[in-house]
């Protein structure tokens, strides 16, 4: 059977409206596709309603039921807080991706009926006949047909990132996204909706795609050891309470009290570090659209990007004019200089010509704009036909001429020959309106040169020097990029050409993406095959783009950077953007999140010291049978000894190197403060409950001290609890005190001032973390000494029997924690050997 053969020449009628009609209601219309991100409800479900919240929501609503006020806001409050916050963060991100589109809504012309109609774009459909005009917008898919009037030039730039315009003859494709430069002609609409190349690329764009940076995931996987641990220590404590007639408001005190040793303070932290560091990142330079990027930006260790507009400005240089044997220089450079005076639509080679050598403009009959197709133009005047390209484009049979070639492109330089036609009547399009060329007479070779940016030179050496590698993937010819990205800096090797990546599996592309800096003549689906070879190997990217042909690649880089004056798309799915469009930027973002990582982490320890103190007392006390150590209201003092500390801390810490060992570095701080605080919390509450259970059984009570407990208890001398209720609180009061305490001095322990802190690290001349201990022991003082204060965290005042446990347990632990910190005691008994110290190793 023969194959079907299609005129493309044949005169198009288009539709009938009855036909559209019965198109579209079959669904092959160019409609928008729906879908791509998860809907509003599903946003509040996960990040609202997650199975930590649904807890604390049902623990709050049965305080609440209680009458428990109080307990029910510093329960629930920070996870509810949290969670608004994600939820902002999410939906912010949705309405950014449902609001990206590729295609305008600009009407368009179709032929309907044998006249032409217009309709907005989501009104074509499969099969129509589309006018199209200068300026015009291409909306479907679909090869030019019929004899439009004129030929057709379409700026593929968007989809290319290639500036010149692309000549379109009939049978040629046409894809959504393009613009008409000039012309007029139809077009076939067979790709349309979903189909269509936009439609296919917007669906891509929008297609969430976060990833969790390490810290993030190291986070997430203590935080749900913590609540694995936490869940089966409260199924435990609780069952016991039950099984003792404890009332239901205590069980459900307790279970608040449990659940808050989830250290899901550290989202909110991370969600506030976060935003400030992008606050200060856009003052650099960079806009940060995704938050986490912040992050990223500073475990990127290899960066891939473009060669214009990176390593270069954009602009040319004219650096040499080789006048070929039997020619006048100057009136070479004259006639060179003019015809790109006369040219209608000057690019950046005839702009850098104009500047750089005289001429003046003449009367054009006929002209043929540059195009990466063509790769020549050419003007016709009444003093003949002047033509400008390269060697291989214009046909030049010259060996001396190509020798010469070749030493300008080994040397960076774009080649081209200026030449004139041997007949100066020559007409410069054939019978059907196609560009042709003239016998051709070559007068001089033009060596043009890329300009360096001004910052590029530093920027790479701060790049390299930060240990992240540059790979530059160009749409240009290989040795040319080599030798600019060489003179940017960068040891370049063998460069590649994009035709050497296609055909081979990924381990030979492993292979050579690993040991190749520069490729060049890449296409949008090379570059991404680059960026994931890279992400197989373990590596961290960053994605450098600024045309819709980049978007794919920078979604699926860790990290898609942006430039300013890139296509719209790219920007809206990067997650940094350049707004001087200068990569220079990254390196202050690198290390503002190299600062953020290091406060972040300073934060963990001081979080998982207290959970890890707070849970042991909890287990101990308990077995002990000395009641239940903290109520929901003493918790909300973690708000001096973790909250006010680790924001400060976040925001005044230096851009380290990250620690790749932060778990181990962890446990090795974390274990001996828990314990070893644990150890002497318990001590200081057996020492204040037994105390106090004595005193109050004897018949000497003075009756100041009854009054003090029947106001903190709410019970009466003579009701039946009043001894243990009294007791318990008197305990919590000097356990609490003990605890916050020793939590300030751990952050001298992290943040030492002098040596005499200096167990865990050294030194550190920064005076703030000092003033800010100091502050908090005043303001946790004026805590313990305004009823009021001490009244809303269930304390007691200050009393003689706290005081007497309190500081010598307080020295015990000092003397202890150094000890075990100098001694690295930890390591000895699990005989782990000389670890990276983590914070240790900061000096």
């Amino acid at each position: 059977m023969e194959p079907t053969v299609v005129d493309h020449r044949a005169a198009p009628i288009g539709l009938t409206q009855a036909e559209a009609d019965a198109r579209r209601r079959r669904g092959e219309s160019n409609a928008e596709a729906s879908g791509g991100t998860p809907g509003y409800l599903r946003i509040l479900r996960v990040q609202v309603f997650n199975f930590y919240n649904n807890i604390l929501f049902v623990i709050g609503v049965s305080l609440l039921a209680l009458g428990r006020y109080n307990d029910a806001f510093v329960s629930v409050g920070l996870g509810l807080v949290n969670a608004v916050i994600s939820s902002v963060q999410v939906i912010r991100a949705k309405r950014k991706l449902d609001h990206l589109q590729l295609l305008g809504r600009t009407e368009v012309l179709v032929l309907r009926d044998g006249r032409e109609a217009g309709v907005f774009p989501e009104d074509v459909v499969l099969g129509d006949v589309l006018v199209i005009r200068p300026g015009d917008q291409i909306v479907v898919d679909g090869p030019v047909v019929g004899d439009g009037g004129g030929p057709l030039v379409i700026d593929e730039s968007l989809l290319t990132g290639e500036p010149d315009g692309v000549p379109k003859q009939p049978g040629d494709d046409m894809l959504s996204g393009s613009f008409c430069i000039s012309g007029r002609g139809l077009q076939l609409a067979r790709d349309v909706g979903e189909a269509s190349y936009a439609q296919r690329l917007t669906a891509e764009a929008r297609r969430p795609a976060v990833d969790k940076t390490p810290l993030q995931r190291r986070i997430e996987f203590v935080i749900r050891l913590v609540m694995v641990l936490v869940g089966l220590m409260s199924a435990a404590i609780v069952a016991q309470a039950a099984l003792e007639g404890v009332t239901l408001l205590r069980i459900v005190q307790i279970s608040a009290v449990l659940s808050g040793l989830v250290p899901y303070g550290l989202f909110f932290l991370i969600a506030v570090a976060y935003t400030v560091g992008a606050t200060r990142i856009a003052t650099r330079g960079a806009l940060i659209q995704q938050v986490n990027a912040v992050e990223s930006i500073s475990n990127v260790d290899v960066l891939c990007t473009d060669k214009t507009g990176t390593l270069t400005s954009g602009r040319m240089s004219v650096q040499h004019v080789d006048v070929l044997d039997g020619n006048e220089a100057a009136d070479v450079e004259r006639l060179l200089g003019s015809t790109a005076r006369s040219t209608a639509d000057p690019n950046t080679t005839v702009r850098a010509i104009v500047a750089a050598l005289p001429g003046e403009a003449w009367a054009v009959r006929e002209e043929v704009a540059f195009t990466s197709s063509l790769r020549w133009s050419a003007l016709a005047t009444a003093d003949g036909v002047w033509v400008l390209g390269s060697a291989e484009a214009l046909g030049i049979d010259d060996p001396e001429l190509e020798t010469v070639v070749a030493e300008r492109a080994g040397a960076g330089l774009r080649a081209l020959v200026f030449a004139r036609a041997v007949d100066p009547e020559a007409a410069l399009h054939d019978a059907a309106g196609r560009p042709q060329l003239p016998a051709l007479e070559p007068l001089a070779l033009v060596a043009m040169a890329d300009e360096l940016r001004d910052d590029v030179e530093e920027t790479m050496a701060g790049l390299l020097g930060a240990g992240v590698e540059v790979k530059v993937l160009s749409g240009d010819d290989p040795r040319t990029v080599a030798v600019l990205a060489a003179r940017a800096g960068l040891a370049v090797g063998v460069p590649v050409a994009g035709s050497a990546l296609g055909g081979i599996d990924d381990a030979a592309l492993d292979e050579l993406v690993a040991r190749t800096t520069v490729f060049g003549r890449v296409s949008p689906e090379d570059k991404e095959r680059v960026v994931e070879s890279l992400r197989r190997q373990g590596r961290y990217v960053a994605m450098i783009g600024d045309g819709v042909n980049d978007a794919r690649a920078l979604k699926h880089a860790q990290v898609g950077v942006a430039m300013r004056s890139g296509s719209p798309v790219t920007r809206d799915v990067a997650d940094v953007v350049l707004v001087d469009d200068s990569f220079a930027a990254l390196l202050p973002a690198r290390r503002e999140g190299r600062r953020i990582i290091d406060g972040i982490a300073t934060s963990m320890y001081v979080f998982l010291a207290r959970v890890g103190t707070q849970a042991l007392v909890i287990l101990t006390v308990t077995l002990l049978g000395l009641g239940f150590p903290y109520e929901p209201t003493q918790v909300g003092l973690t708000l001096l000894t973790v909250g006010v500390p680790t924001l400060f801390l976040t925001f005044w810490a230096q851009p380290r190197e990250p620690d790749h060992n932060l778990l181990a570095s962890l446990a090795r701080f974390v274990i001996p403060a828990a314990v070893i605080t644990a150890a002497c919390g318990v001590g200081v509450y057996t020492f204040i409950y037994t105390r106090v259970m004595q005193g109050l059984s004897s018949s000497s009570v003075p009756e100041g001290v009854i009054e003090d407990f029947q106001r903190y208890t709410g019970l009466t001398y003579t009701d039946a609890d009043f001894t243990t209720a009294s007791a318990t609180i008197g305990a919590q009061t000097g356990l609490s005190t003990f605890v916050t305490l020793a939590s300030f001095g751990l952050i001298l322990f992290l943040e030492p001032r002098t040596r005499f802190f200096a167990a865990w690290t050294a030194p550190n001349p920064d005076r703030r973390p000092s003033i800010l201990v100091t502050a908090l022991l005043v303001a946790f003082v004026g805590v313990l000494y305004t009823p009021f204060l001490s009244d809303y965290f269930g304390l007691t005042g200050p009393a003689r029997p706290m005081v007497v446990a309190v500081i010598p347990a307080l020295v015990l632990w000092f003397v202890a924690l150094s000890a075990a910190y100098r001694w690295r005691v930890l390591d000895r008994l699990l005989g782990i050997g000389e670890l990276p110290h983590g914070v240790a190793s900061r000096s």
